[in-house]
């Protein structure tokens, strides 16, 4: 734990309260310097060669770190209080400067990563006059392949193999990409005269470790700005060609994977008994990192991206975000609003950006405009589409009055916006926006003009998965009020049942993947938590009666949390033994249509056999005249000297 606090008010153009600091951070804060990069830099070395420092200045990072360096020792801790709060509109930014110090300084999980080899083979796809000069130059790191388009000349150097083919399929990422070419025609390098190409042949399959894709056609994969080891370029565009090849050259040697999210196969609700139940992963997934994998789903980590989209998504915690925990974003949030609750400030709202795009965005406000209100506190996460429904409610329910997420370019808003309409459902109302602002200035206006109502309930701990967070954080904004209606497709709602519809079957309840629907061992009875319930929809299609419907919605009350019968009835007693069994009505109607109708039931003792237990059916058709095992001596076995004597004798 660092114990010494470094600041500094860049040339005077920041106001900082040193003391007020030190308490909210309990660190040992420095007086306030001007310069601590230029002028002061012996008092940030005096500091880095004596102790664990944080010094309250992003900028200059880097320079810090090689000061570090220089000493032996660990590279500082840096934090953005000046761009973050201190450019602003001249208000006292002292509890959001404390918070975010706080939130900084919270310990982070450590990462789970796999590693990933690329020993550096790359296809280089495209036009001759495009694809052979860049293969040219990557030729001196990577052992490359041109895969050309129909037609150009064919180069008579022999720094890369050149083939042309149809490419069929490609699967893979960095390090594993593996596709399949149909009419494959290979250079026969030999003869006098310019190289030609061989007879084409169908089913061909190659392996590489990066794809350079110059083609300008439609992209390979789905969400190819996602996919490690696949590079594209618009052949027209000489820079972002040369742009391309030199990253391309960057892919070679053991890089770290992150593994973004954890699963957990035994909750998820995808399917049971070969009927689909729930979707949501499989269709928010940008680049098909998740298939169907029997009951469940499984997660490719090596072509998973880290969006967040599943995390958000997944109605029973079976997907989660990893890199790092939703706990440990949850954490960050409370001591955000805590802190900033402590140190004084009011009416504090929360900007969730990611990086770089929300990052500069702000530095960009700051510096050349008015920057961020005081009451406004950034948090920069790793996955904006992995900041659901339950992430927005536990931002409000700890202490934030309103939430505004920054959208990057390239986040899936659909996602935002679905999570964004069932946390409003959910209690939060206006309080959360969705912000599609490219302009540093526009993302001021936007912060700068309204605010929403403080809110008045008494801060709560989010503690648990992201549901059970959910539904404390729903329940402190709304309170015990009637259900709330929620979107079509939430996982939350209730279960409904026509009784007249219903036989108690009961196949609803043995599919059920979290238990909300259960069955009563000693009564025909089917029971039904409202908590549990996912809106997986599987009760509702395997039903035969078509007697289930699913109701999207909240309910606050502890009643949720219960067991209600949505179905009972009496059961059958056993003409032998009278002990009950089976269901009153069901047994009736079997009876109804087979005794005495059916040719297996045709007499009146086998007719009686559908209205007893399963122990005096068993029972009745042992001492019964149709008892399969009185069938007298078992005949001896006939063995192979049977046999022949037999032959011998005739």
């Amino acid at each position: 734990m660092p114990k010494r606090l470094l600041l500094c008010d860049c040339l005077g153009s920041q106001k900082i309260d040193a003391k007020a600091l030190a308490n909210a951070t309990e660190l040992d804060a420095s007086r306030v310097h001007s310069a601590l990069c230029t002028r002061e830099i012996a008092v940030a070395a005096k500091a880095i060669g004596e102790e664990e420092v944080v010094i309250a200045c992003a900028q200059e990072a880097a320079r810090f770190a090689e000061l570090a360096a220089d000493l032996d020792r660990p590279a500082p801790a840096c934090i953005d209080i000046r761009d973050r709060a201190g450019w602003s509109d001249g208000s006292d930014a002292t509890p959001k400067m404390a918070a975010l110090l706080a939130e900084a300084l919270v310990p982070v999980p450590p990462t789970k990563t796999i590693d990933v080899v690329s020993e550096g083979t790359c296809l280089v796809i495209g036009r001759a006059e495009v694809a052979l000069p860049a293969a040219e130059r990557l030729s001196e790191t990577l052992a490359v392949t041109v895969l050309l388009d129909a037609g150009g000349e064919l180069p008579v150097t022999r720094g890369f193999e050149v083939v042309s083919g149809r490419i069929v399929s490609v699967m893979g990422t960095l390090g594993r990409f593996t596709l399949r070419l149909d009419a494959l025609r290979q250079l026969e390098p030999g003869g006098r005269g310019a190289f030609a190409l061989g007879p084409a042949r169908d089913g061909a399959e190659t392996r590489c470790d990066v794809i350079l894709d110059l083609s300008g056609g439609a992209s390979l994969f789905p969400a190819p700005e996602k996919r490690d080891g696949y590079l594209r370029a618009d052949p027209g565009d000489a820079n972002r060609v040369a742009a391309a090849v030199f990253e391309a050259a960057q892919h070679v040697g053991t890089f770290e994977k992150p593994l973004h999210v954890a699963l957990v196969p035994e909750l998820c609700a995808h399917s049971r008994a070969g009927q689909t139940g729930c979707t949501r992963c499989l269709d928010a997934c940008p680049t098909g990192a998740i298939t169907p994998d029997g009951d469940h789903v499984t997660v490719d980590p090596m072509v998973c991206a880290g969006c967040g989209a599943c995390s958000a998504l997944c109605p029973s915690a079976a997907i989660a975000y990893d890199a790092p925990p939703v706990a440990h974003l949850l954490r960050r949030v409370a001591v955000l609003a805590d802190t900033y609750r402590a140190a004084g400030g009011r009416a504090a709202r929360l900007l969730v950006h990611d990086a770089p795009h929300g990052r500069e965005m702000i530095a960009l406000a700051a510096r050349f405009g008015r920057g961020l209100p005081a009451e406004v506190i950034p948090l920069e996460v790793a996955a904006l589409a992995g900041f659901g429904h339950a992430e927005m409610l536990a931002a409000l329910a700890v202490g934030f009055d309103g939430v505004d997420v920054l959208t990057a370019p390239r986040t899936d808003r659909d996602t935002l916006a679905r999570e964004a309409s069932l946390a409003a459902a959910m209690g939060a109302g206006g309080r959360v926006r969705l912000l599609d602002l490219a302009d540093p200035e526009a993302l001021s206006d936007a912060l700068y003009g309204t605010a929403p109502e403080p809110l008045d309930i008494a801060p709560v701990l989010p503690l648990g998965s992201r549901r059970q967070v959910a539904r404390l954080a729903a329940k402190a904004l709304v309170g015990d009020t009637l259900p709330l209606p929620l979107p079509v497709g939430a996982p939350y709602g209730a279960v409904r049942v026509d009784t007249d519809a219903c036989t108690l079957c009961l196949s609803c309840a043995s599919l059920c993947p979290s238990g909300a629907l259960l069955a009563n061992p000693d009564k025909p009875q089917l029971r039904f938590q409202e908590d549990a319930c996912l809106q997986c929809g599987l009760c509702a299609t395997v039903c035969p009666e078509d007697a289930i419907t699913l109701e999207p919605r909240f309910d606050p009350t502890d009643a949720a949390l219960g067991q209600s019968v949505l179905k009972e009835e009496e059961p059958f007693a056993c003409i032998e033994c009278g002990k009950p069994f089976g269901v009153r009505s069901t047994v009736e109607r079997i009876v109804e249509k087979l005794a005495g109708k059916h040719p297996m039931f045709a007499d009146s003792a086998a007719g009686r056999l559908i209205q007893m237990c399963d122990d005096c059916r068993i029972r009745a058709q042992y001492h019964g005249e149709a008892n399969p095992l009185a069938a007298g001596e078992r005949p001896a076995v006939r063995t192979t000297d049977d046999y022949l004597s037999k032959r011998r004798d005739h």
